[in-house]
């Protein structure tokens, strides 16, 4: 009876320690969940939905990688409105994503949000348009210096180093733009025959929607025909049709991006150059950036990576755009 009851016993014991072994190693294979918050500028952009795109894309594509069910959660306003960015990480935080990605419309209005965010533990990168005084780990996107030197290097180039230009500049308040800005006049002024148009400045600035881009344009170039060329620090009108109403050639432009629905107005004369920014990469690279930061702890190299210029014309229009066949599929 004892030996039979010893025997029951280890029965017990063997069976309870094999339960739990079990239990212990179906948890150790279970995939972990990331959820990582996504904060662009607007959803109207074609340039963030490239970006948005890139992020669902790596999350796909990593999440084997890391052993990991990786989500996007996109929480971007329709418009550029820097409080409701804020609003969004306020909320991201409180939800206690992974991790945030965002390009910022407006730093000083964001860079509260983004430090209480770090503060609770949840890492943030910046791309595109940075918050260098918060507390982001690192930033992502173009040296916006070099930027709007390379516009106005190309614009000089195509206009014969002679003539009036004007300055299409987007949301005033975006510290990546307000860089560029200064790096066209900074370029501008080592020409001597070139001029920035007196009216208004010479620089437009606008909502950062195809339609309002397009109309900036099309009401400066009307009320100043003597405009010979542009340099456009984003290629927000050229998302749109029709956006440049003059014969294709008879005024220079220079624009950013390259997307799907700008690369005809190389293709029609209307553009002379594209400058193509990392679009796509604004989300993929800003992922696997910030996925290295979540489950290893890793720091990239340095502080702010950047995405080199892509110099797109006419001669390579078509190859450049089949980029864009394989980086919109998610």
């Amino acid at each position: 009876m004892r030996m039979r009851a010893m025997m029951a016993w280890c029965g017990v014991v063997l069976a309870a320690s094999t339960t739990i072994f079990f239990v212990g190693h179906a948890r150790a294979d279970a995939p972990k969940k990331i959820v990582i918050g996504m904060v662009a500028k607007s959803q109207s952009n074609a340039v963030f939905q490239a970006a948005y795109s890139g992020a669902l894309n790596a999350a796909k594509e990593l999440g084997p990688k890391y052993g990991a069910e990786i989500t996007i959660d996109w929480q971007t306003p329709a418009d550029e409105d820097a409080q409701k960015q804020a609003q969004a990480i306020e909320a991201l935080t409180g939800e206690g994503v992974s991790g945030i990605v965002m390009s910022c419309s407006e730093a000083r209005t964001v860079t509260p949000a983004i430090d209480k965010a770090v503060r609770r533990g949840i890492p943030v990168i910046c791309f595109d348009s940075d918050a260098s005084k918060s507390k982001r780990f690192a930033y992502y996107g173009t040296d916006d210096t070099y930027c709007g030197t390379t516009v106005m290097q190309e614009l000089a180039k195509t206009m014969g180093e002679k003539g009036t230009i004007a300055i299409l500049a987007g949301n005033q308040s975006a510290p990546n733009l307000q860089a560029r800005v200064q790096a066209v006049k900074d370029e501008l002024a080592k020409h001597p025959n070139m001029k920035l148009l007196e009216a208004s400045g010479g620089v437009f600035y606008h909502q950062e929607t195809p339609e309002k881009a397009a109309e900036a344009v099309q009401s400066a170039q009307n009320a100043n025909p003597h405009i010979e060329g542009w340099a456009m620090i984003g290629g927000w009108p050229l998302f749109t049709a029709n956006a440049l109403p003059w014969p294709a050639g008879s005024v220079k432009v220079i624009a950013v991006d390259a997307l799907p629905a700008q690369l005809p107005y190389l293709k029609d004369g209307h553009v002379q150059m594209l400058l193509a920014q990392d679009c796509y990469g604004w989300g993929h690279r800003s992922v696997e950036i910030l996925l290295e930061k979540i489950v290893n702890g890793k720091d990239p190299e340095s502080t702010r990576v950047i995405d080199p210029l892509t110099r797109v014309t006419k001669d390579n229009a078509d190859e450049y755009g089949k980029n864009w066949e394989k980086w919109l599929k998610r």
